[in-house]
């Protein structure tokens, strides 16, 4: 495995795997749970609205799903529009980029020994069937609505490989998430102004990035329980059904 991601080759991809491929010359990764036969299961937002922001970031963070144009894959047809949980082919899911496989188990020392986010993760996973069933069943009943922070592609992959939820949502399960507010906090903080030296603001710089990683990921969290994907579905349909009825009760 590499250091900064795990390329793997096609013919080493096991069902039930989470894999990745990078996207935008490494700005992101894609996430997805293989299920076997050439297909992936992942979750995006589709057309072109990564981040759901409405901004400038929608431009450069761009849909998870493969635009084909004018020549749609023999296998999916062109699915650039379509958000939620979708399936593809591995061909469309890689959308031309290298194939990456996640790591889980890895001990404290390799995860931050990685220094990007979103390749590993200290928690276990379930066996494959498991993660298949998750997966599958997620593809055909949703997992909620896309948020790149709070809910994203790679939320969606650890939850099928683990089963565990946070209770606290400002940061889902997703690495990537967590790097980008963890370096964000490391260049608000202010107490790093006070350190003596370039060379000392880099480390303790460095040191606050890999602490806070390590304790928003999945495996260190105090706050994950684990759900099982029937319950998730339930609530995530009570949860849109509540949010409804003020807008049903404005119409009436």
């Amino acid at each position: 495995m590499g250091f900064l991601s795990n390329k793997i080759s096609r013919d080493d991809v096991k069902p039930g795997d989470h894999i990745y491929s990078w996207r935008q010359a490494y700005i992101y990764a894609h996430h997805g749970i293989y299920v076997g036969d050439g297909q992936v299961n992942h979750f995006t937002r589709g057309d072109g609205q990564e981040t759901g922001t409405g901004t400038f970031l929608d431009n450069i963070i761009v849909s998870s799903s493969h635009n084909h144009g004018d020549n749609p894959c023999p296998n999916c047809g062109d699915r650039s529009n379509l958000g939620g949980v979708i399936s593809s082919c591995l061909e469309c899911f890689l959308a031309g980029g290298d194939l990456y496989v996640f790591e889980y188990s890895v001990s404290p020392a390799i995860f931050l020994a990685k220094p990007r986010g979103g390749v590993c993760t200290i928690a276990s996973s379930d066996p494959p069937e498991e993660v298949i069933y998750r997966a599958n069943f997620l593809l055909q009943n949703g997992f909620g609505v896309y948020n790149v922070f709070k809910n994203n592609c790679e939320d969606f992959a650890i939850y099928c490989k683990t089963g565990l939820l946070v209770a606290n949502t400002d940061v889902g399960r997703s690495g990537q998430a967590a790097s980008i507010v963890a370096a964000a906090s490391v260049l608000l903080s202010s107490p790093l102004r006070f350190v003596a030296g370039f060379g000392g603001l880099a480390v303790a710089g460095y040191g606050m990035y890999c602490t806070s990683r390590l304790v928003s990921d999945i495996g260190m969290r105090w706050d994950v329980s684990k759900v099982p994907v029937e319950r998730l579905v339930a609530d995530v349909a009570d949860k849109s059904e509540m949010e409804a009825k003020p807008e049903d009760m404005m119409t009436t």
